[in-house]
């Protein structure tokens, strides 16, 4: 996993959810700019990918 000069990862510290257990809260900004809240799509499917930074346009 890459992490940026002068921060640690915390991929140690975060727990493995099961099968059939809510996500937890997510709160980011979009590609556009917009915010973005994963409980906004409570009841639905969801699929999150996550890119690695190199896959963005710059």
């Amino acid at each position: 996993m890459a992490v940026k000069i002068g921060r640690t990862s915390t991929a140690s510290k975060t727990s493995t959810l099961s099968a059939g257990a809510s996500a937890p809260e997510i709160a980011l900004k979009t590609h556009t700019g917009d915010d973005f809240k994963l409980s906004d799509l409570r009841g639905k499917n969801v699929l999150l990918a996550f890119y690695p930074f190199a896959f963005t346009p710059t």
